[in-house]
């Protein structure tokens, strides 16, 4: 695994229909059967670069096809040819139990 992507997908639709398009994405990259992580601003994805690139390329025409007229969609890749923290170093201490709500 050489790259992590966390990608956050604004579809431009009315506030009813915002949960079920964004639900169509996340459904696209969970599809992929690469480890993620959905958080409530954006989904992380951890991977090879160039799949991921595709992932993020198709987020945009998934959300076009659940029924947005646009989107505004920020990424950040974080890529080193010789690997990346993995999700799981960079949470699991403040997962379940670990984690205070303050």
């Amino acid at each position: 695994m050489n790259a992590s992507v966390a990608i956050q997908v604004l579809p431009t639709v009315s506030s009813d229909q915002l949960l079920p398009v964004v639900d169509k994405v996340i459904e696209h990259i969970k599809s992929k059967g690469l480890k993620t992580f959905v958080s409530p601003f954006e989904t992380t994805i951890e991977g090879d670069y160039d799949e991921l690139m595709e992932i993020v390329k198709q987020c945009q025409l998934i959300a076009v096809q659940a029924g947005a007229t646009a989107t505004m969609t920020y990424v950040k890749i974080n890529y080193n040819p010789e690997g990346v923290l993995t999700i799981n170093q960079k949470t699991d201490k403040y997962q379940a139990g670990n984690a205070e709500l303050v």
